[in-house]
C-alpha cells in the first residue's frame, strides 16, 4: 500500500536528521515531495537520493522565520503541483547557546529560537492555510519537543517549542471545519547531527540513555514513521493531539 500518493507534501529542514528520513519515507510513500531546508549542499544531496531511487522531489531553499521566502515556496509548488496537501513543520535550531542561563542570555539569542521554532511554524500555516481551505483538505505537523511540554534547561529553546506545541493546539480548533487536522509530535533524545556534542561525549550521553527506560536513543526514521501516519489518511480523526515519542522518557516524570 501506497500511503501517500500523489499527496503534495512540504517538508521543512530537509536537509538532514528527522527532515531528510521524513523526506526519504514520503516519497517511497508516494507524496510528491517539496524539500526545503536553508541548507543548500545537504539538501541537494538529499534530493538527488530521492531521485536515484525513482522517486519525485522538488528541492527549494527555505528560511522558515523569512515569509517572502514562505511565500516563494508556496507559489513555486503550486505552479508545480497545483496543490499543497501536507505541511511537515520540522526545522529548529538547538546549539551551544540553547542551554544558556537566563542571566547569560542576549535579547538576540532569545529571538533567534522564537524565529526559528515558534514563528517560522506560524509562517508555514500561515503561508499554506489558503489553498488547504480552498481545497478543504490538509494535514499539518509541528514537530515540537518533550522540553515544550514539560520544560528543562535552556528558556530560549524549551519556550520555543511550547509555543509551537500550542500552535498547533490553537490552530486544529480553528482549522478542523475546513477538514484540514492539525497536531504536533514530541521527540526526546532522537540521534541526529544536532546531537553531536552528546554522541561524542560517553558520560553526556550515558546520562541521557539512563533517563530512558528503552535504554537507546530514537531514530529519525522513528519520527519519520510517525509523521507518516499522521500525514496519511489513517489518522482522519487525530486532531489537535500532541504525540510523545520519547522511549518511555517522560513516562518517568
Amino acid at each position: 500500500m501506497v500511503r501517500l500518493n500523489d499527496k503534495v507534501a512540504i517538508i521543512t529542514g530537509a536537509a538532514s536528521g528527522m527532515g531528510k528520513a521524513t523526506a526519504i519515507v514520503f516519497a517511497r510513500e508516494g507524496a510528491k515531495v517539496v524539500a526545503t531546508d536553508v541548507e543548500t549542499n545537504g539538501l541537494h544531496e538529499v534530493a538527488e537520493s530521492i531521485r536515484k531511487d525513482g522517486f519525485e522531489v522538488l528541492e527549494l531553499k527555505l528560511d522558515v522565520a523569512d515569509e517572502a521566502n514562505w511565500n516563494e515556496v508556496v507559489d513555486k509548488t503550486l505552479k508545480t503541483y497545483g496543490r499543497i496537501d501536507i505541511l511537515i513543520n520540522n526545522a529548529g535550531i538547538c546549539g551551544k547557546d540553547c542551554g544558556l542561563k537566563i542571566d547569560e542570555m542576549t535579547t538576540d539569542v532569545w529571538n533567534k529560537y522564537l524565529a526559528v521554532n515558534a514563528t517560522g511554524n506560524f509562517l508555514g500555516l500561515k503561508a499554506v492555510v489558503p489553498t488547504m481551505k480552498q481545497q478543504k483538505y490538509g494535514a499539518i505537523v509541528n514537530v515540537s519537543s518533550i522540553n515544550g511540554m514539560f520544560g528543562g534547561n535552556g528558556v530560549n529553546y524549551c519556550s520555543s517549542k511550547g509555543a509551537n506545541r500550542m500552535l498547533a493546539r490553537s490552530a486544529a480548533i480553528e482549522l478542523a471545519e475546513f477538514n484540514i487536522r492539525v497536531n504536533s509530535v514530541h521527540p526526546g533524545y532522537i540521534q541526529t547531527g544536532m546531537t553531536k556534542e552528546i554522541d561524542d561525549d560517553p558520560e553526556y550521553l550515558n546520562y541521557f540513555i539512563n533517563k530512558i527506560p528503552i535504554k537507546r536513543p530514537g531514530k529519525p526514521e522513528e519520527i519519520a514513521n510517525l509523521l507518516l501516519f499522521l500525514a496519511s489518511d489513517e489518522s482522519s480523526y487525530i486532531i489537535g493531539s500532541e504525540i510523545v515519542i520519547d522511549g518511555g522518557w517522560t513516562a518517568t516524570i
